[in-house]
């Protein structure tokens, strides 16, 4: 582990104004420890945010829920508001890592977690774009069971592993941020990024801006969801394939659908066009298998992970019709 400066923010505002270029935000720490400890990440200077205000969890005054970035995972999902009107996000969260880590993890670190392709977490591949942009991609032409079908580049075939920005992307959260030149909203579907030609970076985050909190809206989703997690162990494990599901119904007709994709992307990966599949229809198990077809179109698969495909297609219907009540 390289040697870095560790400072203490008390407020905000101090935590903004201690940012430095290299410098990391420790909240919960469950991914950046490993990563120093690996000798992937190499922070100039620590600034511990465990002081700092934005564990609150609260109404929003026009609706919705705001979750700071500092509450922990377990709390997050065990929050009765949660649990009531975000069922999803709830079910997400309860399904990623273990209790332990979801007692220390934060929301705000979940956001930022790293990828867990091993040619990124172990520096004894020399080649990562990610980690070292221009030594090229070792996943391609190594071992890739786990990577990308969507969504991937030459440079990088990895995927996000978070379960939570799964749910959120489905609820159609907002990250809130602040910097010194104020606080802006980033929209879920804008603040991870697509690899590209630049897979080093992850977030559309700035290096000066800290997040504050994750905000939802009100959603008609909450009688009507299912997080469908499909791993090669029964726990502690991430996902192949997750699929985030969400309906609103009208009488007996599909309203609208939400439906994201966990462990196919560089990020939560919304199936837009199966879920204009559903819409206006009637919930039967054909339908959902449509979705799940048409949620798979364009699939790019790899040598070792075209499983993935199949598996992505199966996993849909089966979400969508244990959330709209058919399974």
């Amino acid at each position: 582990m390289n040697p870095f400066q560790y400072r203490r923010a008390a407020d905000i505002a101090g935590a903004i104004q201690a940012i430095t270029p290299g410098c990391k935000f420790l909240a919960g720490g469950t991914n950046l420890i490993d990563l120093m400890k690996n000798g992937v990440e190499k922070p100039s200077a620590l600034i511990d945010l465990n002081r700092v205000a934005l564990a609150a969890i609260e109404p929003l005054p026009g609706g919705g829920l705001r979750l700071g970035a500092m509450a922990r995972n377990s709390d997050t999902a065990n929050h009765p508001a949660v649990r009531q009107q975000y069922p999803l996000l709830s079910q997400a969260i309860l399904s990623g890592a273990s209790p332990q880590l979801r007692n220390l993890a934060t929301n705000g670190g979940n956001l930022l977690q790293r990828t867990r392709c091993p040619y990124f977490m172990d520096i004894g591949f020399p080649q990562c774009n990610k980690r070292a942009p221009g030594t090229g991609c070792g996943a391609i032409g190594g071992l890739h069971r786990t990577h990308a079908i969507f969504g991937a580049s030459d440079q990088c075939i990895a995927v996000h592993p978070s379960d939570m920005c799964v749910a959120l992307a489905a609820l159609e959260a907002t990250i809130r941020v602040g910097s010194r030149s104020g606080e802006r909203q980033i929209p879920i579907a804008d603040f991870h990024r697509l690899p590209g030609s630049t897979p080093e970076i992850d977030t559309n985050l700035q290096p000066d801006e800290l997040i504050l909190s994750i905000d939802l809206p009100p959603s008609p989703y909450a009688g009507h969801s299912q997080y469908l997690k499909v791993r090669d162990r029964a726990s502690y494990e991430f996902a192949l394939v997750s699929v985030a599901a969400a309906l609103e119904f009208s009488g007996g007709s599909i309203r609208s659908a939400r439906i994201v994709l966990g462990g196919v992307a560089h990020k939560p990966w919304r199936a837009t066009t199966a879920e204009q599949v559903l819409a206006g229809k009637v919930p039967a198990t054909a339908l959902f298998e449509a979705a799940g077809e048409e949620a798979v179109a364009g699939a790019k698969p790899y040598r070792q992970n075209a499983f993935k495909v199949n598996l992505a297609r199966r996993a849909v219907a089966r979400a969508l019709a244990e959330a709209g009540g058919v399974a």
